[in-house]
């Protein structure tokens, strides 16, 4: 058997998630069933570095898959490209060790958060970004995010805690840019809780809006409430960028 690990991007806004769930169309069942029809193996199970939920995109997840196909790499990524439909592109393969693991042996991610802050929305971007419909200062969130760097209990950006053994993570890279009419905030860490980077957001969105100070991102920190934290963005504005290991 050989271990295959694949980068995918797929735009989510038509799928219930990543995960297999009965009667709902996913991102997982789809590619297994393409990887299927290709190896003609009954039974392919694909394993990703973490899962999406409904609406939220990626440019970079990658999972890995045990096959006894001799199909070669490059050729492998056509015929599943021939076979996926137009939401999913499989966009590199290559063979890797027994041991590899999509999940385990990831030890960073990098999700991007977009926002449409104009006050006439674009009806482009609607399924792709959170239109705010207030002008936000990038600049300002910047600045109130950079305490989110390091390790932290972020237990006031996990929607209803806990959901794991532990609510600690080291965020190693946080940046919020303007292009245009957009922003992006980027949130690189060694893993994530639920919703945390939409729990972020909203937050931040607070702040660029003028709600709260500069000073309240220390202030959720250091509560660990999810109550004093901003909403919960929606997650057609989510995007996983980029999967390290």
């Amino acid at each position: 058997m050989r271990n295959l690990k694949f980068t995918v991007r797929y735009n989510n806004t038509d799928f219930s998630g990543w995960q297999t769930q009965p009667g709902y169309r996913t991102v997982q069942e789809t590619i297994e069933k393409a990887f299927g029809a290709i190896t003609l193996e009954a039974r392919v199970r694909i394993n990703c570095s973490g899962r999406t939920d409904a609406g939220v995109h990626s440019v970079g997840q990658v999972f890995n898959a045990f096959t006894a196909t001799q199909i070669g790499a490059a050729k492998l990524v056509k015929a599943l490209n021939s076979k996926l439909p137009e939401d999913i592109a499989i966009t590199a393969c290559e063979e890797v060790s027994q041991s590899f693991d999509a999940n385990s042996d990831a030890v960073r991610k990098l999700y991007r958060y977009v926002i449409n802050d104009t006050h006439i929305p674009d009806p482009f971007l609607r399924k792709y970004a959170w239109q705010t419909r207030r002008i936000l200062d990038a600049a300002r969130m910047h600045r109130s995010g950079q305490v989110l760097l390091g390790r932290h209990d972020f237990r006031c950006f996990e929607t209803n805690y806990p959901n794991r053994l532990t609510s600690i993570r080291t965020i190693t890279h946080f940046a919020v840019s303007r292009f245009g009419e957009c922003l992006w905030i980027d949130v690189e860490a060694d893993g994530f809780l639920y919703n945390m980077v939409r729990a972020i957001a909203g937050t931040l969105y607070q702040i660029g809006r003028g709600y709260w100070p500069e000073e309240y991102m220390q202030t959720v920190i250091d509560g660990m409430d999810r109550g004093i934290a901003g909403p919960t963005a929606p997650p057609g504005g989510l995007f996983l960028i980029r999967v390290t290991y």
